[in-house]
């Protein structure tokens, strides 16, 4: 008997067409016609950011991911549609925080 080994099953990606940052949820419309909707704490970055600068998104990496310019964030479709949260590190957070701050001065 031939044994199996079972790779982990990734869901099927789409591309990104439209993404909307609310004050709690980020939401991102796929070309397949699904919307993941997941709450921006995930995303502390985008948490903080104004109205304006979660306004300015690029879609990059050939639809799969998205980029906030200003907010220097990244979120890829594949992480979202897994339920990943942000991995930044606390210390990593606060020194781009201060930095926020510094320019806004």
């Amino acid at each position: 008997m031939r044994g199996t080994t079972s790779a982990a099953v990734l869901p099927s990606l789409g591309r990104v067409l439209n993404v909307t940052v609310s004050d709690d949820t980020l939401s991102v419309d796929l070309e397949d016609g699904r919307t993941i909707a997941v709450p921006i704490g995930w995303y502390p970055r985008l948490a903080h950011g104004s109205p304006a600068e979660r306004a300015r998104f690029q879609i990059s990496g050939a639809g799969y991911g998205i980029h906030w310019p200003d907010l220097d964030e990244d979120i890829g479709v594949e992480g979202l549609l897994l339920g990943r949260k942000s991995a930044e590190s606390p210390g990593s957070f606060q020194r781009w925080l201060e930095r926020r701050k510094l320019k806004q001065l």
